[in-house]
């Protein structure tokens, strides 16, 4: 156990890697990283997240038509996607975008797709979808099958373009109507290396006691 990463390895070295082999990932890998998504805290310790780890070939079709109708939307001429932001330059947005570009054309022959639910009370309240306590059940498991997948050297990277028509997405994944999709999690092994993340200083995000 000697040769696994320490935890602040893993925080600071764990890259957005989108571009992905489709060498399968053995089942009990899988198996495990859900495992360490389930130890993640939920609202009032419901435990109520849900995984799908999707492998058949014909979902991940279905799946990446999904995601790429809503990629072409993102990067076409209304998507109002910025060409670059004040921390990370036109150029690094476009390698970016690349990458993404890179997934959604392969996204089929990605060998595991994750679909992070939760499984909520029904009659649903209209203000769920936007809803910060109900993300807070699912999206701290959500980092935790992130960090694993690094920890472990696979790569994995969130998105919502397939889930964004919840209605298809539903149909797809033939979920109950107290199963609601959150995030989709391409993982597999990656085709580039590992490295450090890039980030604001904490100087610039951080303050003490009040804003100012």
């Amino acid at each position: 156990m000697s040769n696994q990463m320490g935890i602040f390895d893993v925080l600071y070295n764990c890259r957005a890697m989108r571009r992905i082999k489709p060498n399968p990932v053995p089942e009990e890998t899988l198996v495990k990283l859900i495992d360490a998504a389930n130890q993640a805290a939920s609202g009032s310790n419901q435990q109520n997240g849900r995984w799908i780890v999707v492998r058949d070939r014909a979902q991940k079709e279905k799946l990446a038509e999904m995601n790429r109708r809503v990629f072409e939307a993102y990067t076409g001429p209304s998507g109002g996607r910025a060409g670059s932001l004040p921390h990370q330059s036109e150029a690094k947005r476009a390698r970016m975008l690349e990458a993404v570009r890179w997934q959604a054309e392969h996204f089929a022959d990605i060998p595991a797709i994750v679909i992070a639910c939760l499984q909520v009370a029904l009659p649903l309240r209209d203000s769920f979808a936007a809803g910060a306590g109900a993300g807070g059940s699912i999206w701290p498991g959500v980092q935790n099958l992130l960090l694993a997948a690094r920890a472990l050297g696979l790569a994995a990277t969130p998105t919502t373009f397939a889930i964004a028509d919840r209605a298809e997405a539903r149909e797809v994944l033939a979920l109950p109507e107290a199963i609601v999709p959150f995030c989709v999690i391409p993982v597999g092994y990656p085709m580039g290396n590992f490295g450090p993340v890039t980030r604001k200083p904490v100087s610039e995000i951080m303050r003490w006691d009040r804003w100012s």
